[in-house]
């Protein structure tokens, strides 16, 4: 039986501020769940007989990590108050100051989600920061008016958040101010627990603690969820709103009328009619930063270049290649959706917006799944590194093998040939993707982004005395690693029975450093290889004097087996078009560059800028805007009806058919 000395010492610990604080932070982690059940439940005509009970448990884990991140968002001013080091503050107004800090945040972001489930039917999606801007143009009268009959016609949700009001301020507690014997024992505890405080509350915001882990944004929800609606009810809005705090709202620029801008050019693939579809298997593979300057076959003739690829080389004299080829974006996230749906980002992370996470996007596993493809993702970083299973499941993958399946399998050595930084080493990663392969039923698709060349550029202790830099950029050696997975992945997937009924497609995420001019003007900053390979011989190899881009890969992929069903791509079926209309776009900083025939324009949105003759100035050197004005005006006629038809697909219209 506990002494009355030792209730009181447990009492004491109870009233710190630390003990205090966490206390109070998990009645807000208690009411930010209850609104997760009243949004399911207020919305349950479309959740009814749609919500796999399977997907529980992962919505539930979803739903922590999000308010973990809402929740200290919300709270970082009271929790740098309350761990504040400075003595003067440890008095009871203080804290209670604190208290009703803490009350107003956390009423307010659970003011904000009972808002959003009222306002989800009419959206589909969680609100953003830029739902101030949809209602910027109404006036004060207009809004009352609005809220009034919110309140009316939802006054549930009303007394809710006053009942949660009323338990705040039942419940939240203010600490008993810090007795101390010394100003410098203070002011040493206080310093250390502020700064765990404040890892915690980094790691709490980002989504974990990984290196290899980018800030969880609102498209991470869909690792978790199997449709928008699922991931909807993972998300908060305090997270939603913000995450999306001064990100520039997308507006839809008006240069046609609908009737001339489908005359002028639209993203709708039809197929040819009279294809065969050839029932081949598809390997798509994304590699880290293999940018061309690091290509021997890319450079042949130019002064100046470290080949760093001689697996790559040879295997690109096998395959069709083409002598323009670039990315459309300049980060591995902007890779994925171009190479895999057909979207260019021709507009920053326009797969965070509010209205695209409402949208269905398709992809090549979702096209290739309509001929009973069964498809798989492989990353060998942590499972939530960088969205890439986020985003496999939106476009359609039925399974992501990442750094835990590997693990999982002590084949390959497990987490001793993790990099320890980002991921698990090419080589073994490379390996146990062949061998997982050969366990599909075919036909299949399988595609791939690899890791180990990226910063830091490490690699494997062994190889430290065989992959060196014959230059001064870190990242040769890298890909010189890299390079010798891809050979050794090739040898054993040449030994497959399924090998020779393959396609691979072998392209890069986007460029890296860079030491020659060639490669530092806006042109050679995106040029990649993009590589089609058919063991089989069915598709003759060569290299192709037109461009191509990363978003020409899916409709070149599907035209090449013959898919017969229209889809939405960006791009073009390179093996059909004229080599004359073949174009490339990319956006920066801003600007749209636009590629087509011999001639670079740029494009600020309203007029252009410049214009080059990119295949013989190739470092972009001289401006000869208006010296072609046919071709330009054609040129920009063009890109116009892109960029609107584009706008308007991130926004209104639908990108699957």
């Amino acid at each position: 039986m506990k002494t009355a000395a030792e209730e009181n010492r447990k009492g004491i610990i109870l009233r710190t501020p630390l003990a205090t604080l966490l206390i109070n932070l998990a009645w807000a982690y208690l009411v930010f769940f209850l609104c997760h059940i009243i949004f399911i439940l207020y919305n349950l005509d479309v959740f009814r007989g749609q919500l796999d009970t399977s997907m529980i448990w992962p919505m539930l884990k979803g739903a922590f990590k999000f308010d973990t991140s809402g929740i200290m968002y919300l709270t970082v001013p009271y929790i740098a108050l309350m761990m504040l080091p400075l003595h003067i503050k440890e008095n009871r107004g203080f804290y209670r100051f604190c208290r009703v800090l803490f009350i107003v945040l956390v009423s307010a972001g659970v003011m904000a989600n009972l808002a959003d489930t009222v306002y989800y039917p009419f959206t589909g999606c969680r609100s953003t920061f830029q739902i101030l801007a949809e209602f910027s143009n109404e006036g004060g009268g207009q809004l009352g008016t609005i809220f009034a009959d919110a309140i009316r016609d939802n006054w549930p949700l009303i007394l809710f958040f006053i009942l949660v009001v009323a338990l705040f301020i039942w419940r939240i507690r203010i600490p008993e101010a810090v007795k101390f014997r010394s100003l410098g024992s203070y002011y040493i505890v206080k310093t250390v627990t502020l700064c765990i405080c404040g890892l915690f509350c980094v790691v709490g915001i980002r989504g974990g603690w990984s290196t290899s882990l980018r800030p969880i944004t609102m498209s991470t929800a869909y690792q978790y969820a199997n449709r928008p609606a699922d991931a909807a009810a993972i998300l908060n809005t305090p997270f939603c709103a913000i995450r999306t705090i001064g990100r520039k709202r997308m507006t839809v620029p008006v240069y046609y009328s609908q009737e001339e801008l489908e005359s002028i050019y639209s993203p709708v693939i039809m197929p040819d009619s009279t294809a065969t579809f050839r029932q081949k298997n598809v390997v798509v593979m994304i590699l880290e930063s293999f940018g061309a300057e690091y290509i021997g076959y890319e450079n042949r003739g130019v002064e100046g270049i470290h080949d760093c690829t001689p697996f790559l080389d040879s295997l690109m004299e096998k395959s069709v290649t083409f002598e323009y080829s670039m990315a459309n974006g300049r980060k591995s996230i902007d890779a994925m959706p171009s190479v895999l749906s057909g979207i260019p980002m021709l507009r920053d992370h326009f797969f965070l917006t509010p209205t695209m996470m409402q949208k269905d996007v398709s992809g090549l596993a979702e096209e290739l799944g309509h001929k009973g493809y069964y498809s798989a993702f492989f990353h060998g970083a942590d499972n939530n590194s960088m969205g890439f299973r986020s985003y496999s499941r939106v476009i359609g993958y039925n399974d992501y093998f990442g750094r835990d399946e590997f693990e999982a399998d002590p084949a390959y050595g497990g987490s001793s040939v993790f990099d320890g930084v980002w991921a698990i080493w090419d080589e073994e990663f490379l390996q146990f993707m062949c061998d997982r392969i050969g366990t599909f039923s075919q036909p299949f698709v399988a595609s791939c982004f690899t890791a180990t060349s990226h910063h830091p550029f490490n690699i494997p202790d062994r190889y430290s005395g065989t992959f060196l830099n014959e230059g001064n950029l870190p990242v040769y050696r890298t890909v010189k690693y890299s390079d010798h997975a891809l050979r050794l992945f090739f040898e054993n997937a040449s030994r497959q029975p399924w090998f020779e009924n393959t396609l691979f497609v072998l392209t890069a995420d986007h460029t890296n450093l860079s030491e020659h001019p060639n490669y530092q003007a806006d042109y050679g900053q995106y040029r990649i290889p993009i590589i089609f390979y058919d063991p089989s011989g069915e598709l003759e190899a060569g290299r192709m004097d037109c461009l191509a881009q990363q978003s020409d890969i899916l409709p070149s992929i599907l035209g090449y087996l013959g898919y017969d069903r229209p889809f939405i791509s960006f791009g073009q079926n390179i093996f059909s078009t004229d080599p004359d209309d073949i174009w490339v776009a990319n956006y920066a900083n801003e600007i749209y560059f636009f590629y087509k025939g011999d001639l670079l324009v740029k494009f600020d949105g309203e007029k252009l800028i410049g214009a080059y003759e990119y295949r013989t100035d190739v470092r972009l050197q001289h401006n000869i805007l208006g010296r072609n004005p046919d071709v330009e005006e054609s040129m920009l006629r063009q890109l116009k009806a892109i960029i609107q038809q584009y706008m308007e697909c991130m926004t209104t219209k639908e990108l699957v058919i």
